[in-house]
């Protein structure tokens, strides 16, 4: 099968502040790459969550600032597209028009609000897969998983309180 009609599938995870819940699991099965969009919490997500999948992760603004494993922000190709993490915090209070206008990416993964949302802009993309950890705000927690074959991307945001 050419590269190029596989589907890849990324798990998109964000603001677990130290915790994974047990439902990200069945959540990632099959993933080929786990994305964190910040607030990661510590070492220990990053490496409960590499047994599922290979993780990049960024920096957020409550995690620690020399920590090697995290980056601000990156750019990462898959399949026929480009897609963008950052944690939003950098364009103060993160919106998709904020992140359209400052990334020119295909798609734009973000995290801090806590709040699950998946919208299109033309051809492009905006992806904040909720908030994975403690419950805050009075959202349900969730994760998002993203499906990219070619040049078309889609999300789906998993809710993890069920």
């Amino acid at each position: 099968m050419p590269r190029s009609s596989r589907a890849r599938v990324i798990g998109l995870i964000s603001d677990t502040h130290g915790l994974v819940r047990p439902e990200v699991f069945a959540a990632f099965d099959g993933v080929d790459a786990i994305f964190h969009a910040g607030d990661v919490g510590g070492s220990e997500v990053l490496a409960i969550l590499a047994r599922i999948a290979p993780v990049k992760a960024v920096l957020g603004n409550t995690d620690v600032r020399d920590d090697p494993r995290l980056c601000v922000h990156f750019a990462e190709p898959v399949g026929g597209l480009t897609v963008h993490v950052s944690h939003g915090h950098e364009v103060g209070s993160p919106s998709p028009e904020r992140l359209l206008a400052r990334y020119d990416a295909d798609v734009i993964v973000f995290g801090h609000t806590h709040r699950a949302l998946v919208e299109r802009s033309g051809r492009r993309l905006v992806v904040n897969p909720g908030s994975a950890g403690p419950r805050r705000f009075d959202l349900k927690p969730s994760v998002a998983r993203l499906i990219i074959r070619g040049n078309l991307a889609r999300a789906e945001i998993l809710d993890l309180s069920v």
